[in-house]
């Protein structure tokens, strides 16, 4: 038998083998490609281990606490040890997602559907008021601030002085993060739409930032406003500077989630695709 036509099937073979080859190279390429940080900035793992990691939150005495964004009541707030232990404070959630402190207590949202905003405090906790998939909370010190993370979702206030709960914006497209700043500008974000904006009381809200790849939550500090991607691959963490100029920080994250700041320079960011937490800082002689 003649060897042509094995020969004319051989090159074809080894052209699909070499794509199926590359398709599956592609997303593990993705997968461990390792983050990137801008020039005057460095980063280190802080801590790892911590399956579906979400939200941050450091109380005075520097006790960092952390969620575990599980579904049907799985979820957990855990408060890290200092041999990065997780030691169970509050159990039984449903996609906890936004952690802050508040009145010193700790309040965590739920993500899970239509559900208590909860204080835990004094060892217990209490439900504040109830809302639908809360993801973002945030406080200016007396006002508590929530976003719905769902279609035609809210932006709400809580008065705990007079327990009012207030909607500042409806008609949200799955709105994930918000951010009130020392001089009371207030920061949200919508995934789908790509943007963040400022909440204006009297007018429409300002977009601040847009074209982002799916922003999840924001912090606001003297550096400026962070703002992060939850994106499966190449996510990033930006940061808009007071002068208004966006830089990008972090790069080739997976699914970043909440920022908080450690101190001067200093900040702490959960990788949930990675099951970790970064330890990101500005060099001596980063600008």
């Amino acid at each position: 038998m003649s060897l042509f036509p094995r020969q004319r099937w051989r090159g074809p073979m080894i052209m699909a083998a070499a794509v199926l080859t590359t398709a599956a190279a592609y997303p593990a390429w993705r997968h461990l490609y390792p983050v990137a940080a801008a020039e005057g900035w460095e980063y280190q793992v802080f801590s790892r281990g911590i399956p579906m990691i979400s939200a941050l939150a450091l109380d005075s005495q520097g006790t960092l606490f952390v969620s575990q964004e599980l579904p049907d009541r799985m979820g957990k707030i855990l408060r890290l040890e200092v041999d990065g232990r997780g030691t169970e404070v509050l159990t039984g959630l449903s996609k906890p997602d936004g952690l802050v402190m508040f009145r010193g207590g700790l309040v965590t949202g739920q993500e899970g559907g239509a559900l208590p905003v909860l204080w835990l405090h004094d060892g217990r906790s209490e439900t504040l008021f109830e809302a639908d998939s809360v993801e973002g909370v945030a406080t200016d010190g007396h006002f508590l601030y929530a976003i719905e993370d769902r279609p035609q979702g809210r932006l709400l206030r809580y008065d705990p002085g007079t327990r009012q709960l207030s909607v500042l914006r409806e008609g949200l497209d799955e709105g994930e993060g918000v951010s009130v700043c020392p001089d009371g500008r207030l920061f949200y974000t919508e995934k789908p739409k790509g943007w963040v904006k400022q909440w204006q009381p009297a007018r429409q809200d300002q977009i601040v930032v847009e074209g982002l790849n799916a922003p999840g939550f924001v912090q606001c500090t003297g550096d400026g406003l962070w703002i992060t991607e939850d994106a499966t691959h190449g996510a990033r963490l930006l940061l808009l500077d007071p002068s208004g100029h966006l830089q990008v920080i972090l790069q080739h994250l997976r699914a970043a989630q909440t920022i908080v700041p450690l101190g001067s320079g200093r900040y702490l960011l959960a990788e949930q695709g990675r099951n970790r937490i970064l330890e990101l800082f500005r060099l001596p002689n980063g600008s």
